[in-house]
């Protein structure tokens, strides 16, 4: 448990201080984090990170995740353009190869491309944002704010599960106890900041933010469970890995952002 804390406020407090330097400190960091997340859902399924079809699937990521535009570089394809072509080249490999290297191989490729790809992308796309600090803390506390709700007043009242098959610790009651408190910090974020969000809306992004973080949370069990693993990587001592950590960040930001939830 010392392990875990001290492991966690060193990462957290450098996690806050790039979020606030903003530009290519967190980009740079959010790229870096995807890199090593996309080399453990290599890992987790198997995969060497150096053939050809992993190598692939890393330059769509890099693609889908760093911020041009700060560089300097137009970049003219959209994303859909990008996982079209990833797509195409890695279904030309299966005919390349004689299907030694199959269609179900290269669909966990593409797979892992868009589930990483994308959701750090959004991280870093709310940052550069009008307003980007305020919309990025303000999700970002509201799903810590969700897990550790969550499970605090799961371990008190928690009588009902969740989802046995997948994480049986979890149960309902912490559930709801982190949707509502998840709801009751969006709307100190609305007191604080008026013209930005209002009380209503925030309660919305509350309760969006909460119910898909534990979504997101789940999807990532359910994985590690069907792999037959605890952690995805050892990154984090005492936390596991970049996946274990960000699996509710990587399901809400594009969610929230791609319905227009948070200013784009």
């Amino acid at each position: 448990m010392k392990q875990r804390i001290i492991t966690g406020v060193i990462a957290g407090l450098a996690f806050i201080t790039l979020l606030v330097l903003g530009d290519l400190w967190y980009a740079g960091l959010i790229v870096l984090v995807s890199i090593i997340g996309y080399r453990e859902y290599l890992q987790m399924n198997g995969y060497m990170p150096f053939k050809l079809t992993a190598v692939a699937g890393l330059l769509a990521l890099l693609c889908l995740t760093i911020p041009w535009g700060l560089l300097g570089i137009t970049w003219s394809f959209s994303f859909t353009a990008v996982i079209w072509f990833v797509m195409f080249l890695l279904l030309f490999i299966t005919v390349a190869s004689k299907n030694k290297i199959t269609i179900d191989q290269v669909s966990v490729i593409l797979l892992g491309v868009v589930y990483i790809g994308l959701g750090f992308n959004y991280m870093i796309e709310a940052r550069l944002a009008d307003n980007g600090l305020f919309w990025s803390i303000m999700v970002f506390v509201c799903i810590w704010a969700s897990d550790a709700g969550a499970y605090f007043v799961g371990s008190k009242l928690g009588k009902h599960p969740l989802w046995p098959q997948i994480s049986p610790k979890k149960s309902i009651e912490g559930a709801i106890g982190g949707v509502v408190i998840a709801m009751i910090l969006a709307v100190c974020f609305a007191l604080y900041e008026p013209d930005l969000l209002g009380v209503g809306k925030a309660l919305l992004l509350g309760f969006v933010i909460a119910v898909v973080g534990q979504i997101g949370d789940l999807i990532q069990s359910a994985y590690k469970r069907v792999k037959g693993i605890k952690d995805t990587g050892t990154l984090l001592p005492g936390h596991g890995g970049v996946l274990d950590r960000m699996d509710s960040w990587l399901i809400v930001f594009p969610f929230i952002y791609l319905l227009n939830l948070i200013p784009n």
